[in-house]
């Protein structure tokens, strides 16, 4: 396991493990939890009070495959009497502000929330608050009176990226090397500090000749990178940035079909598909947040607000501004670049994947080339 990587997961869980102790004390003497969708979770709560989660998108796997079950595995282990209420805005803020107003209905007592829209979720925060509900923010800061932040450094995950281009790109990372930029949503705020950190990374390295939104969509950032291509030429790029791996999948069928499928292209998420394309040589690196300490950090977060125990200070050891002008108790985690060299000592040596899960059998020569088994 990467050394910064595992300092990382060794601290959220020595933190778990303490809160753990103290919550089971409370809540580990009720009957079971329980899981249940937005549409089914009228039941009445376990003793130990109702926790919603409120996931943004399902475009990406990591939400459902990822931080969903590791939250819920986490919260249980730590509160069995709790209740957890889960429901995903798909993509859209007036849903999930609909979603927000349902958990305050149901009267869940914490509430974990990663914003579809950061800005939009104002109001649905402070409501929220006015009725006694802990937010806590998870991996998007949301605006508002938020008690709490878990998420990744996020200029450093841009300033990865940015690293990774000019290592991919070598001698040709010069101040005249065109390259084509697909940030994210501008509604998420991460969205702008990965963009702040790639572009801190590259300035001076290279030039940013076409700069637009993807919007977190395959298919529009594919439309976007087909129209740079049209716009600068295609013998005239350098090298494409992508600011998540499912836009860059799309992004890379559009630089396959101008023929640029040997120039550089990254993003972040670790997504298996990116890494697939990494040992294949169509994608140059990824950034590795890894989603158990995320998820597990906010789980323990919730159970502690959940018990009234004053634990964010405890986890959350720094701080972060939001876009509303409050200043947040934060918990920013370490990402991690990958590239082929290390994709075995990273998520594989951290059992995000098996080798079997990268090494089917369109990859299987690539991994043994790439010492992958």
């Amino acid at each position: 396991m990467n050394t910064s990587l595992r300092r990382t997961v060794v601290a959220t869980a020595a933190v778990s493990m303490a809160l753990g102790m103290a919550a089971c004390g409370k809540a580990g003497s009720t009957s079971t939890a329980s899981s249940s969708s937005s549409s089914s979770a009228g039941t009445s709560a376990a003793a130990g009070g109702s926790i919603g989660l409120l996931l943004p998108e399902n475009q990406t796997t990591r939400y459902e495959k990822f931080d969903k079950p590791l939250i819920e595995a986490k919260i249980k282990a730590l509160a069995p009497s709790a209740n957890i209420i889960y429901d995903n805005a798909a993509g859209s803020a007036t849903t999930q502000a609909q979603q927000v107003t349902s958990m305050i209905n149901q009267g869940v007592k914490v509430l974990i929330l990663d914003a579809q829209d950061s800005a939009a979720i104002k109001t649905s925060v402070q409501a929220a608050v006015a009725k006694g509900i802990k937010v806590i923010a998870y991996d998007r800061l949301a605006q508002g009176p938020v008690s709490a932040y878990v998420s990744f450094d996020n200029v450093k995950v841009g300033e990865l990226q940015g690293q990774g281009l000019l290592d991919a790109l070598g001698a040709k990372a010069t101040p005249s090397a065109k390259i084509v930029e697909i940030d994210g949503d501008s509604a998420d705020p991460n969205a702008a500090d990965f963009k702040k950190g790639f572009q801190t990374a590259v300035a001076g390295k290279v030039n940013i000749a076409y700069d637009a939104s993807g919007l977190w969509k395959p298919d529009v950032a594919a439309q976007k990178a087909a129209a740079a291509i049209t716009q600068l030429g295609a013998k005239n790029i350098a090298g494409f940035y992508s600011a998540n791996d499912g836009m860059a999948a799309g992004i890379v069928t559009s630089m396959k079909n101008a023929g640029l499928s040997s120039l550089p292209i990254g993003g972040q998420d670790a997504q298996l598909d990116a890494i697939q394309r990494i040992i294949s040589g169509t994608q140059s690196y990824t950034v590795y947040k890894a989603y158990k300490p995320e998820a597990e950090a906010a789980a323990t977060l919730a159970v502690a607000l959940l018990n009234g125990q004053p634990a964010v200070t405890t986890i959350a050891t720094s701080t972060k501004t939001s876009g509303s002008g409050d200043n947040v108790p934060s918990d920013l985690l370490t990402p991690v670049l990958v590239t082929k060299a290390n994709v075995e000592s990273t998520v594989v040596a951290d059992g995000l994947y098996t080798a079997s899960d990268i090494c089917t059998s369109a990859y299987a020569a690539a991994c043994t080339a790439a010492g992958i088994k």
